[in-house]
């Protein structure tokens, strides 16, 4: 059964980006340069209300690249994936290429 979850208010759900551990030549990387500090934002909150009773929107999108803190989030599994759950202000910024 495929579940699929929609965050509340400012949550947003990220799938962290495991870099390799290896390179293509199969040199073995140490494990402090595969630190999972981004991810992919797969859903997001509609916003939360302000003082006002007006929506102030999440800042990031689905599909977005982001980075996170060290530490924070909450770890939800669907089916076999792995996602973490964060608010909205607790994500640095967006990475772009």
């Amino acid at each position: 059964m495929a579940k699929r979850l929609v965050p509340l208010l400012n949550r947003v759900l990220v799938e962290k980006i495991v870099p390799p551990s290896k390179t293509n030549a199969g040199i073995l990387l140490p494990e402090n340069t595969t630190k999972l500090n981004s991810g992919k934002v797969v859903a997001v909150g509609s916003g939360i209300r302000g003082r006002e009773g007006n929506v102030i929107p999440t800042c990031v999108k689905e599909g977005d690249t982001v980075l996170l803190p060290e530490y924070g989030g909450t770890e939800v599994k669907l089916g076999e994936k792995q996602f973490h759950l964060y608010r909205d202000e607790d994500i640095l910024g967006v990475l772009h290429e």
